[in-house]
C-alpha cells in the first residue's frame, strides 16, 4: 500500500541520464543511488502506523485513568496535511518558462535556417585552394582587395590603413 503514496513522484531516471554531462556522471549516479535508497526505506514502512493495544497498557500501567487520558488525547490528535499554497505559482512559472522555451526554439530554428543558407552558399563556392583572386572578389566583394576603388597599403589589414579608427579606444595598446 505504501507504493500508492510514491507513484505520483516517480522519477524518469533514463530521461535525466541522457542530459547529464559525462564529467558529472559519478555525481548523478551517487544521487540516484541515495534517492533509490530513500525510496526503498519509505516503501518498507506501512502506510498507516500500527494500532495501539490500549487494553495491554491498561493492564500494565498502575496509575488509574492515565492510559484512558492518553487514549483520549491520542484519538483527538489530528495532524493536518499542510495546504498547497505554491502549486498555482509553480504552474504560472512553468507556463512562463514554457513560453520562453518555445520562443527560444523558434528563434533557434530561424538561426538554423539562416546558417543552413550560409552553408549552402559556402558549399556552392569554389574551394579556396582552387579560387583565383577574381573568384574571391566575386564571392566576397566586401573582403577582397580592390586596388582601384579601395586602394590599401601592405599588409592590407584594416588596422594598418590610414583611415582606420579604433572601435574600442580603451583596449588600444599605449
Amino acid at each position: 500500500m505504501a507504493a500508492k503514496r510514491i507513484t505520483q513522484s516517480s522519477v524518469n531516471w533514463a530521461a535525466i541520464s541522457e542530459r547529464v554531462p559525462e564529467h558529472q556522471r559519478a555525481l548523478f549516479l551517487t544521487f540516484k543511488s541515495k534517492s533509490e535508497g530513500y525510496l526503498r526505506r519509505v516503501l518498507a514502512q506501512p502506510e498507516k502506523p500500527p494500532a495501539i493495544n490500549w487494553d495491554l497498557y491498561k493492564q500494565k500501567v498502575p496509575v488509574a485513568g492515565m492510559v484512558d487520558e492518553f487514549q483520549k488525547k491520542y484519538s483527538a490528535l489530528s495532524i493536518p496535511f499542510p495546504p498547497d499554497t505554491v502549486s498555482g505559482q509553480l504552474n504560472a512559472q512553468e507556463k512562463e518558462i514554457q513560453a520562453d522555451v518555445e520562443k527560444f526554439k523558434t528563434e533557434s530554428n530561424a538561426r538554423i535556417a539562416q546558417y543552413k543558407q550560409q552553408l549552402a552558399h559556402i558549399n556552392s563556392l569554389l574551394p579556396y585552394d582552387e579560387m583565383t583572386m577574381e573568384d574571391f572578389y566575386d564571392a566576397y566583394p566586401d573582403k577582397a582587395l580592390d586596388p582601384i576603388n579601395r586602394p590599401t597599403y601592405w599588409p592590407h589589414t584594416p588596422e594598418d590603413q590610414p583611415d582606420f579608427e579604433e572601435k574600442n579606444p580603451a583596449a588600444a595598446p599605449h
